[in-house]
Order: C-alpha cells, then sequence, then structure tokens
C-alpha cells in the first residue's frame, strides 16, 4: 500500500511541529445538509474528520455522542446517507482525510464485502470499529488493507504488554489509545501526567506508528497532551451542536470555531 492520506496528514503535522488534530462528529447530526456544513467548516482547521455512523445501543459512546446519534436517528439517517455525506465531503476543496468509526452490527447488517467496497467508492481512508477487538478484527482488518482503508486498532490503559505487542504488530498507520476507562466526554479520571507516562510506554513499543489520544480530551486538558502524534475530540464537538440547537444558534459557526480555537492550542 502507498502512503495513505492519513499517514500524509501526520507528517504534515510533525514537519509544522504539533500534534494531528482530530474532530468527530456524527453524520446526519441534526440533519444531512447540517451535518455537511459542520463537516465542510472544521476541515479548515482539522487534520483528520472522523465520522460516526449513527447507533441506538452504543457501547463506549457517553452522553453527548449518544445525543448526536438519537438526533441523527429520529431524522432518519441511514447507512446510505453516511456514505452519501462523506461522498459530497470529499468534493471540497479543504478535504481531510475521513475515519469512520462505529459498530460492527451495523456493519454486519450492510454486509462486511459491500460496506467495503462502498467506503472505497466514497473515498473513506480509516475505520474504527469500537466492539471489534483484535484478534477478533484480524480477517476484516486484512479487507480493509487490501481496499487501501486503515483499520484503527484500540489499546486501553488495561491492555498488557504481551497483548499489546500483538495489536501494534497487526496495525496499519494508526493506533488509536483510549486514555481512561470511561465512555467518551467522560470526565478525566487520571491526569495528562499520566495519560502521557502511559502513551510513552506505547510509543517505546510502537517506534513507527502514529498514536492518537481519545476520550476525555477537552479545550482545557488538550495543550499539556501536545507531545501525542495526535488528538481526538468529539463529545465537546457535539456538546456544542446540542447547545446551539437549544439556543438557536447556527452550529456550523459555532461548532467550527471551537475547532479553530482548539487547533491554535496546539500550535
Amino acid at each position: 500500500m502507498s502512503i495513505s492520506p492519513i499517514s500524509l496528514a501526520f507528517k504534515k503535522c510533525k514537519e509544522e511541529g504539533r500534534p494531528a488534530l482530530l474532530t468527530y462528529t456524527v453524520a446526519g447530526d441534526n440533519t444531512k445538509k447540517k451535518s455537511l456544513e459542520i463537516l465542510n467548516s472544521i476541515s479548515n482547521h482539522a487534520d483528520i474528520c472522523e465520522i460516526g455512523f449513527p447507533h441506538n445501543t452504543p457501547i463506549a459512546d457517553g452522553g453527548q455522542i449518544q445525543t448526536s446519534a438519537y438526533r441523527a436517528i429520529k431524522n432518519g439517517i441511514r447507512m446510505k446517507d453516511v456514505f452519501q455525506i462523506v461522498k459530497n465531503f470529499k468534493k471540497n476543496k479543504n478535504v481531510k482525510p475521513v475515519i469512520l468509526m462505529g459498530y460492527y452490527n451495523m456493519i454486519y447488517q450492510y454486509g462486511e464485502n459491500k460496506f467495503l467496497k462502498k467506503c472505497k467508492q466514497v473515498g473513506v481512508n480509516g475505520l474504527i470499529v469500537v466492539d471489534l477487538p483484535w484478534p477478533e478484527n484480524r480477517i476484516i482488518a486484512k479487507k480493509c488493507k487490501k481496499n487501501s482503508i486503515n483499520f484503527i486498532q484500540l489499546l486501553s490503559p488495561t491492555t498488557s504488554r504481551t497483548r499489546m505487542k500483538k495489536i501494534i504488530k497487526d496495525s496499519h498507520d494508526m493506533i488509536y489509545y483510549i486514555s481512561m476507562l470511561s465512555t467518551t466526554g467522560g470526565k478525566l479520571k487520571v491526569s495528562p501526567k499520566e495519560i502521557l507516562e502511559n502513551y510513552n510506554k506505547i510509543k517505546k513499543i510502537n517506534k513507527s506508528k502514529n498514536l492518537v489520544i481519545g476520550f476525555g480530551i477537552t479545550i482545557k486538558t488538550i495543550s499539556s497532551l501536545k507531545k501525542a502524534d495526535g488528538l481526538v475530540v468529539g463529545s465537546a464537538l457535539c456538546k456544542e451542536i446540542s447547545k446551539s440547537i437549544k439556543n438557536r444558534q447556527n452550529p456550523v459557526t459555532n461548532v467550527s470555531n471551537m475547532v479553530k480555537n482548539l487547533r491554535a492550542k496546539l500550535s
């Protein structure tokens, strides 16, 4: 596989001396049109855009992302709409790499091979399947590689060193470190210092693949984690969308300003 858009994004950030900023929003929140407008706007400041496909029984998502997913589902968003949003987003002149994030039963219901073929067609660059851990994900990970899609493995504070080595060996260009034992957007139960200590232990084993930190990253904590290859912010953005809707404000402007602010803190 030639160097992927995801790897190129990390390479550019390293040349600029900063971590990559990865944003997460739910496809179709709160409408297909508005969701695409948000993606187009934040892509001016984000390096990689994670897009969640809405799910009604998530196991990793906290309240803010669940609320976003509920709005999307209530408005009738289906997988075909998620792919259409990605396809339209890829027409943007400021387009950034796209990572789809979600749960395996939706992929299974869609048809695994059909799903990956569609991902390739619309321009998906990476895939995170939250409830399909290693080694159960090895088959789909190999299929992803054949379709030039990065399958992104997950590590957590409870992953043993032995298991970690095996997961890293099977990883593609990017690995996602879950910073704490919580759902997304949970209150940070460990200090940024402890997160970085755990992060550095992983980096000693993983010397070549990009390692990002997610879960619990906020405007307050992001500056203290600048030594990471990348940082993922999701719940804070979903919360801003909810707040904007409640206050009858434009979520596109508000979320874009938040991402711009986050990006400034990483420079």
